[in-house]
C-alpha cells in the first residue's frame, strides 16, 4: 500500500517497551512494515510559539500535500500519450517517493535544524509559495498553448459545411488572378452526384463547360469545383441552393493558407517540445526502481539506502526532456521533500506539546500491508498506547461510556501523535 502512518510516543523507557510490543504484534500478525522516523534536536521555543506554529503546520501541510498533487497531474497531462512512463518522472531526491519516506533524513543543509523553529517554517513556506508561482504561470502557458492547438486541429476535423480547407485544397483547383473568372467549391450530397453532373452547367449562364472536379469528399458529400464569370455568382449561388448544392464561402489566398499551416506545424513543434522524452531519459529514469519495490527497514535496524543525486545531477540527465516536464519534475521533488519535512516538524512541535519538556519522544513509521488490516492496526495501536489516555482510551474500547463534553472517534482520536501519508493518488 502506498500509506503511510507517522506516530510519535515518549521515549521513556515503559513507551519503548510498548513500542517493540508494538512492533512485535504487529510483524507477527502481518499487519504492518515499521520503520524509526529519525527527527532532529530542534530549538524549542516558547510554549506559545509551538502552539502557533501547530495550526501553521497544519495549513502548511494541506498546501503542501494539494501542490504535489497538482503537479503530478501536470506530469500526467504533460506525458499523454506515456502516460504509462508518469511514475519514472515523480521522484525525490533520486529515488521513488515509498523509499524516500521509509528513509527518510533531515536535510540540514537545506533546513538547518539550529535555527529556530519559526524560521525553518518560513523557509518551507516560502520554498512552496515560489513553486506554485511557478506552476500557475508555466501551465498558464502550456495550457494556451493546447488550447490554441486544440481549437486548429477541430477545425481540421469538422465536416465540409465548418471545416478548413487549407489543408484539402491546392493551388491547381482554382483559376487565379482573372478579371473575369473565379472558381467556387460547391458540397453536393452523395445521392446528388449525377444530378450535380448533369446540372451544374445550366444552373447559370457562363459557367464555364466541364469545369468541375471532385476534390475530396465524407460520408455526406463531396467538394466539387466549379469556373464561373464573376458576374453571375450570385445567381449561380441562389440556384444551387434551390437544387441541395451548398456554395462553400472559400476563396484560395496562399498567404493566408501558407499562415495557417506553419501556425499548425508551430503549435505542434511546441507542444512537442514541451514533454518530449529522449529513449535515453527514460531508460535511466525507468532503471533505477523498475517495479517500485522497497524493501523496509524493521524497526530498530534504521539502515540508509545511498543518498540520492542533487538537482543539477538530475536536469541533466533529463536534457532529452522538454523544459515543462524537466521544470515538474526537478520542483515535484522538491515540494515532495518538503512536504516530508513538514511532516517531521508537525511530529516534533506536536510531541513537545502533548509529552511536554524535556524533549523526549520516539517517532515511528508504519506501512499497513493492506487496506483490510487498517482498522486491527488501529486497534493494536490503541490497546498498545492506551496508558497515554486512559480516559479516551476507555472510551474508545466501550462506545457506551459518555464522557461530558468529550467527543471521541476511534476514527479520528488517538492517545498518541498520528499522521497519515498518503501517496496512493500520486500513483
Amino acid at each position: 500500500m502506498s500509506e503511510f502512518w507517522l506516530i510519535s510516543a515518549p521515549g521513556d523507557k515503559e513507551n519503548l517497551q510498548a513500542l517493540e510490543r508494538m512492533n512485535t504484534v504487529t510483524s507477527k500478525s502481518n499487519l504492518s512494515y515499521n520503520t524509526k522516523f529519525a527527527i532532529p534536536d530542534f530549538k524549542v521555543g516558547t510554549l506559545d510559539s509551538l502552539v502557533g506554529l501547530s495550526d501553521e503546520l497544519g495549513k502548511l501541510d494541506t498546501f503542501a500535500e494539494s501542490l504535489i498533487r497538482r503537479m503530478a497531474q501536470s506530469v500526467v497531462e504533460v506525458m499523454e500519450d506515456s502516460k504509462g512512463k508518469v511514475q519514472e518522472h515523480l521522484l525525490a531526491n533520486g529515488v521513488d517517493l515509498t523509499s524516500f519516506v521509509t528513509h527518510f533524513e533531515w536535510d540540514m543543509a537545506k533546513y538547518p535544524a539550529k535555527q529556530p523553529l519559526v524560521s525553518v517554517v518560513d523557509t518551507i513556506a516560502k520554498q512552496l509559495a515560489q513553486i506554485e508561482m511557478d506552476l500557475k504561470s508555466r501551465t498558464a502557458a502550456y495550457n494556451t498553448l493546447k488550447t490554441n492547438l486544440e481549437n486548429l486541429e477541430k477545425k481540421s476535423m469538422g465536416n465540409l459545411f465548418t471545416r478548413t480547407l487549407s489543408d484539402i485544397v491546392s493551388k491547381e483547383d482554382f483559376v487565379l488572378d482573372s478579371e473575369y473568372l473565379v472558381t467556387l467549391l460547391v458540397i453536393v450530397p452523395k445521392p446528388n452526384y449525377s444530378q450535380w453532373q448533369k446540372t451544374y452547367e445550366s444552373l447559370s449562364d457562363m459557367v464555364v463547360p466541364r469545369s468541375t472536379k471532385l476534390i475530396t469528399e465524407d460520408k455526406e458529400g463531396g467538394l466539387f469545383t466549379v469556373t464561373l464569370f464573376r458576374k453571375v455568382i450570385e445567381d449561380f449561388k441562389t440556384k444551387a441552393k434551390e437544387n441541395k448544392f451548398t456554395v462553400r464561402e472559400f476563396y484560395y489566398d496562399e498567404k493566408e493558407i501558407k499562415r495557417e499551416r506553419e501556425e499548425m506545424a508551430r503549435l505542434l513543434s511546441d507542444k512537442k517540445q514541451q514533454y518530449q522524452t529522449s529513449c535515453v531519459a527514460l531508460k535511466k529514469g525507468s532503471s533505477t526502481f523498475p517495479d517500485h519495490k522497497v524493501k523496509v527497514t524493521p524497526l530498530g535496524n534504521p539502515d540508509r539506502p545511498a543518498a540520492g543525486q542533487t538537482d543539477r545531477e538530475r536536469e541533466s540527465e533529463g536534457e532529452g526532456e522538454g523544459p515543462l516536464l524537466r521544470w515538474l519534475k526537478v520542483n515535484f521533488s522538491e515540494a515532495f521533500i518538503a512536504w516530508i519535512h513538514i511532516k517531521a516538524l508537525r511530529v516534533f512541535v506536536e510531541s513537545v506539546l502533548r509529552y511536554g519538556l524535556p524533549v523526549n519522544f520516539q517517532a515511528v513509521l508504519l506501512q499497513p500491508h493492506k487496506k483490510s488490516s487498517t482498522k486491527r492496526l488501529r486497534e493494536v495501536l490503541n490497546s498498545v498506547f492506551r496508558h497515554l489516555d486512559e480516559v479516551a482510551a476507555a472510551s474508545i474500547l466501550d462506545a457506551s461510556v459518555e464522557i461530558p463534553g468529550l467527543q471521541l472517534n476511534n476514527q479520528d482520536y488517538f492517545p498518541y501523535v498520528y499522521f497519515h501519508i498518503d501517496l496512493s493518488l500520486l500513483d
